[in-house]
């Protein structure tokens, strides 16, 4: 049992609110916090494939932090001066890679909740509220893969003809992309068209239709909200006691670190450790029953 068999309220609640902290904070111990534990996480969900999406994002918060401190000159600590005169100041350059930061980690967070959330999840939380609303998120999520084995296939039909994605010069290979992204749109337009009149077909937009769902709030669930709702307390006393607070024109300001600071800092590393700690524990209690068998 991972995060994934919890509640789908418990996780709308968790991945909102760590997704909002990962925006909103700027400090910088509390943005590396997150985008560690989401480093971690995308890994234990996706495997191989989160590693290495990871592992790429960081030279482009590099490459994004030089570029937005080349642009913006705010800031009274200058590094140099680049060849049209303008300062490169290391506030620009600090700020440059909390944005990076904080861009990667939102991704990195997305790819989890992509994992953990399912088409039953996202129409059992929204299904009540706004039918059409859960209807249109369920198709867009089941479109994604779809499209994406649709690509594969078009671009197999097209390697047989010599129209692949990676034959030919250059301008031939960017005629044969192009040529196949149309194929995609048009599959992807008629295959909305078939699901939306199927749907239509079905009743998905008369007045009272209820929804089925298989989910119940459980003692596991009360368990896992009163952590975190505890956590969040932890984290709120310490935005109220301005621990995550900073500046960064001109100069870099922030409130020092004191001990009551850590406090603060392993109640939001717990925050955002939870559901990898909770998938852990699952397979540490799994492996050692299967043992005593």
């Amino acid at each position: 049992m991972g995060f994934e068999k919890c509640h789908p309220a418990v996780n709308f609640i968790y991945f909102a609110t760590v997704i909002a902290g990962m925006i909103v904070f700027q400090h910088p111990i509390f943005l590396l916090i997150s985008f560690v534990c989401a480093f971690a996480y995308s890994i234990k969900r996706n495997g191989w494939k989160a590693l290495v999406f990871n592992v790429i994002l960081i030279p482009c918060v590099v490459a994004f932090a030089f570029y937005y401190s080349s642009y913006n000159h705010f800031g009274v600590t200058v590094l140099h001066q680049n060849m049209i005169g303008n300062n490169m100041t290391l506030e620009s350059l600090v700020y440059g890679f909390v944005l990076g930061l904080v861009i990667a980690g939102v991704l990195i967070w997305f790819s989890c909740v992509y994992s953990v959330f399912t088409t039953d999840k996202v129409v059992y939380l929204f299904g009540k509220v706004s039918p059409r609303l859960s209807l249109f998120l369920s198709i867009i999520l089941r479109m994604v893969p779809r499209i994406k084995k649709e690509a594969k296939k078009i671009n197999t039909a097209q390697r047989g003809i010599g129209r692949g994605a990676n034959q030919g010069n250059v301008f031939q290979r960017l005629r044969n992309s192009i040529r196949i992204l149309s194929m995609l749109i048009t599959w992807t337009i008629d295959s909305l068209t078939l699901v939306s009149e199927s749907m239509r077909s079905r009743g998905s937009s008369l007045r009272g239709r209820k929804a089925f769902s298989i989910y119940r709030f459980d003692n596991r669930d009360r368990a896992y909200v009163i952590t975190l709702f505890t956590c969040l307390t932890l984290i709120i006393m310490g935005v109220l006691l301005k621990q995550t607070d900073i500046l960064y024109d001109p100069r870099i300001r922030m409130n020092p670190i004191t001990s009551m600071s850590w406090f603060f800092y392993a109640g939001y590393g717990i925050f955002c450790l939870m559901p990898l700690m909770l998938e852990v524990w699952t397979e540490y209690r799994f492996k050692k029953a299967r043992r005593q068998l």
